[in-house]
């Protein structure tokens, strides 16, 4: 009975400890173990209470892109910020090689100045040769604007050599012609566009001409010409009277990677052709390359300052080249143009423009006589690399045709 009366005793008192035990682990919360004495920098950043100062810390690790969380489409669409559009620059152009560029552009100028040749061609395969029919040879060198001094001359050397060719086969005529018109041409004059300086500065060219012969198109062509020979071209735009003409130059600049020098519209052309050269030199280019305005042949104070240019652009290095523009179209009109512009500066040069659009070629040989001065350059078309260098045996041949 005793022991029963003990086990009894002994299990209250054992459920009572568990119990005991099983009410204090509910009551009672673990404490937090003591903070190290030490920093411990391997651990991470405690996250800032209420109160705290929130500040990004600066020498936290960087989460890589794997790390971060991309959103899962609940909190909206995601805006993505489109980047700024790239502004390009112009696709720089290649100009074709001038060598050989009249002969490959014959056929566009025989289809304007074949006339002239089959004139005369026609007239010297007659029969008989009368008087009459010189006159007409004479009237048709005229109206191609030969000039009366160059045609004279030509139509005596016919004669002669008519008479002692005696018969007169249409090769031979062909080739007796073209002797003849070759030798009014001046073959042995020097073409060569002078772009090539004697001093340390680059080669100086002025181009020069009245107000719609295509002036400023014709130094933009150039450039593209000196370009294709491997030159490093600065153009000077000191046309600053006629409205859009430094935007014009510039473009044509542009699309052959030539800068361009420009001032205010209506500033000083002389101011601006000195900056150009300045620039030039300072740059180390090959050629600078100088459009001066187109004033009118009779506007007297106009013509002062284009040679106020010319000495203004001097005092960094002489000019190597002035070329004056002439519209092939203007005939005899030109030649007027010509002599006024060579009395106000030292022309070297002449480029004819248009000469694709006439059938009064002669005024190569006409201006050529009149101011002593080659013709270097010639426009057969309105096409970028349509300005050639002049050949007289490739021009003849277009003439006289096949």
């Amino acid at each position: 009975m005793e022991t029963v009366i003990l086990a009894v005793v002994i299990a209250v008192v054992v459920i009572g400890a568990l119990g005991g035990l099983v009410i204090g682990s509910r009551r009672k919360k673990p404490l937090p173990p003591a903070p190290p004495t030490t920093p411990d920098i391997t651990a991470p950043p405690a996250e800032p209470h209420i109160g705290d100062e929130a500040e990004t810390p600066h020498d936290e690790d960087r989460r890589t892109i794997e790390e971060v969380d991309l959103p899962d489409g609940s909190a909206g669409p995601v805006v993505v910020e489109e980047p700024a559009p790239v502004v390009e620059a112009p696709a720089i152009e290649i100009p074709e090689p001038t060598a050989g560029r009249l002969v490959r552009l014959r056929a566009r100028l025989s289809r304007s100045q074949n006339a002239l040749g089959k004139g005369l061609l026609t007239l010297l395969s007659r029969e008989h040769l009368d008087e009459d029919t010189w006159e007409e040879i004479e009237d048709t060198l005229l109206t191609a604007d030969v000039g009366v001094q160059p045609t004279q001359e030509l139509v005596e050397r016919l004669r002669e050599r008519v008479k002692v060719l005696g018969t007169r086969t249409p090769d031979e005529l062909r080739t007796l012609l073209r002797e003849e018109l070759l030798q009014l041409l001046v073959p042995e004059f020097d073409r060569t566009v002078k772009t090539d300086s004697n001093l340390d500065t680059p080669g100086i060219v002025m181009v020069v001409g009245v107000n719609g012969t295509g002036k400023t198109t014709t130094t933009g062509k150039l450039a593209r010409v000196l370009v294709a020979d491997g030159k490093n071209v600065v153009l000077g735009a000191a046309d600053t009277f006629r409205a859009a003409a430094a935007d014009q130059l510039q473009t044509w600049g542009e699309r052959v990677g030539a800068r361009t020098v420009r001032g205010p519209e209506g500033g000083d052309p002389a101011s601006i052709a000195f900056d150009a050269v300045k620039e030039g030199i300072e740059e180390g280019a090959d050629v600078v390359l100088i459009d001066t305005a187109g004033r009118l042949h009779t506007k007297t104070g106009l013509m002062d300052e284009l040679g106020k240019v010319k000495r203004v652009v001097e005092k960094h290095a002489p000019l190597d080249e002035v070329l004056l523009v002439l519209d092939a179209t203007t005939g005899q009109n030109g030649l007027v143009q010509a002599r006024v512009f060579a009395e106000v500066v030292d022309i070297t040069g002449i480029v004819l423009t248009k000469l694709d659009g006439t059938a009064k070629g002669g005024i190569v040989i006409a201006v050529q006589r009149d101011l002593g001065v080659p013709v270097k350059l010639v426009g057969l078309g309105e096409g970028a690399d349509d300005l050639a260098p002049f050949e007289p045996e490739a021009f003849v041949d277009a003439l006289i045709g096949e």
